[in-house]
């Protein structure tokens, strides 16, 4: 495990990374997530050995710090991933992202070009305000004070096993801060960083989710967009075989 402050107050960020070559490969967690858990066993397929590998918690989530008086804004969640790929000496990484990771994966490009040579984004929230049925919507229902006294204990209940296995370990604060500044989106728009960035970008959509809104759009930007079959949202999960082949460039 390492870690990096990012807040200027002593807050830390974590990650966990395999060694191996360059490029790094930086898998960057959704909502309510942690890294390891929904990409570990991503990275250690054969057709991604030998490349190093980073895991890293956005603030409030896994194992880095969550303080009281971060915002947890797309922004500023891409400011502490910055600090710790300057702290690891990473440039020109390929992000994989998912969910939420994915859309701060977007910022950090804008942001900071140096650190980003290609992005894989599973489902990233791309726009402002997203329907109801966004995991974010749920969480952002609530006030902050409301979803940390009981608004996170029902949320659990809701959500499957799966996600609420790394959601019960993020800060309901961060975790509710975290899911209205996704909401609010970022300046400029995710959707039009995506459209306007000239590197390498790949986006995932699974099969179960649906027609992915915009498409054309993207790929009249350069944006090549993959329907992965039988998989939903958490396409590493359902369809792992085409994830790894999407990082590994091969699909």
């Amino acid at each position: 495990m390492r870690q990096a402050e990012f807040d200027g107050k002593g807050s830390l960020i974590r990650w966990t990374e395999t060694p191996g070559e360059e490029p790094a490969r930086v898998y960057v967690h959704g909502l309510g997530a942690a890294s390891t858990v929904y990409h570990a066993h991503i990275a250690a397929r054969p057709e991604l050995a030998g490349r190093r590998s980073l895991f890293v918690d956005l603030p409030g989530h896994g194992i880095s710090d969550r303080p009281a008086h971060f915002g947890y804004s797309l922004e500023e969640h891409a400011d502490a991933l910055a600090a710790a790929l300057d702290a690891a000496g990473v440039t020109g990484a390929e992000l994989i992202g998912h969910s939420m990771g994915g859309s701060v994966a977007l910022v950090l490009a804008h942001r900071r070009p140096d650190l980003v040579s290609r992005l894989v984004l599973t489902e990233a929230n791309l726009d402002r305000d997203p329907p109801p049925s966004a995991g974010s919507s749920g969480i952002a229902s609530y006030t902050e004070d409301e979803f940390a006294d009981e608004g996170h204990a029902r949320v659990l209940e809701k959500v499957g096993p799966l996600w609420a296995a790394t959601m019960r370990l993020a800060d309901p604060r961060a975790l509710h801060r975290s899911a209205v500044g996704l909401r609010r989106g970022s300046e400029p728009v995710m959707r039009t960083i995506l459209e306007t960035l000239k590197i390498e970008r790949l986006w995932l959509q699974g099969e179960l989710s649906g027609d992915l809104p915009g498409a054309a759009g993207l790929w009249a930007a350069g944006v090549r967009v993959v329907t992965v079959p039988d998989a939903g949202h958490n396409v590493m999960f359902d369809n792992p075989g085409a994830f790894a082949a999407a990082v590994a460039g091969r699909l």
